[in-house]
């Protein structure tokens, strides 16, 4: 992955030509630090700038990142079925590639374990992809008629006023955010989420169980960081 074209002048990269979309990084972990890091900037502003020299330029980067890792290097860790083959440093130093600062900025960090097969025989057939879209799409308006722009870009200082919080959802946020030690980005990062759910359930206040929801979908934090 590179955030530019390595010749001059300066030329939009993947995170640029990603504007409105999404960028999936596979192997999160295998990107170089340096190209990870780069990402926080955008992440946070929606745009990067590029300085050469005595000129600069600047390219919109409003994009979704989408990001897949292992658990440890062999990819077995907490697998039922296969024993894993790292010892605890590999684990560490494996997680370790990705800096706090960095996973502040994603919303949902989700852990997917391992499903046997005799249960992936099993499944039963999920909710049509149609039907989830229409309901993401009302979930969608229904935030922009409220406030103007998406959830995801609510400023901090807005949150209070579109993302009311009832007093069992209050104390749950304020107790979890004390407990898991939350920078003020977590924090908010995990508001809006709940905004997001609450929405999804055509609730105007966010109640415990939104906010509940919310803070389950950040509990794949790898261990490491």
């Amino acid at each position: 992955m590179k955030k530019r074209d390595s010749g001059s002048p300066p030329r939009p990269g993947e995170i640029s030509l990603a504007l409105h979309g999404v960028l999936f990084l596979d192997e999160l972990p295998e990107f170089p630090r340096a190209a990870l890091e780069a990402l926080r900037e955008p992440l946070e502003t929606g745009r990067i700038l590029i300085s050469r020299a005595a000129r600069q330029a600047e390219f919109p980067a409003r994009f979704q990142l989408v990001a897949a890792m292992n658990p440890c290097p062999c990819g077995h860790l907490g697998n039922p079925l296969r024993a894993c083959r790292c010892t605890p440093d590999q684990i560490a130093r494996y997680q370790g590639r990705l800096s706090g600062p960095f996973l502040d900025r994603l919303d949902l960090l989700i852990e997917v374990p391992v499903i046997p097969p005799r249960e992936l025989q099993d499944l039963t057939t999920g909710e049509a992809s149609a039907a989830v879209a229409a309901r993401v799409a009302t979930a969608r308006q229904r935030a922009l008629a409220r406030q103007g722009v998406a959830n995801a870009q609510l400023a901090a200082q807005d949150l209070a006023t579109h993302a009311e919080l009832q007093p069992s959802a209050r104390l749950l946020l304020d107790r979890s955010a004390e407990k898991l030690g939350w920078s003020a980005r977590s924090f908010h990062r995990v508001l809006r989420v709940a905004r997001t759910v609450a929405d999804l359930a055509g609730s105007d206040t966010l109640g415990a169980a939104h906010v509940a929801e919310a803070i389950q979908m950040r509990r794949g934090l790898p261990a490491a960081a």
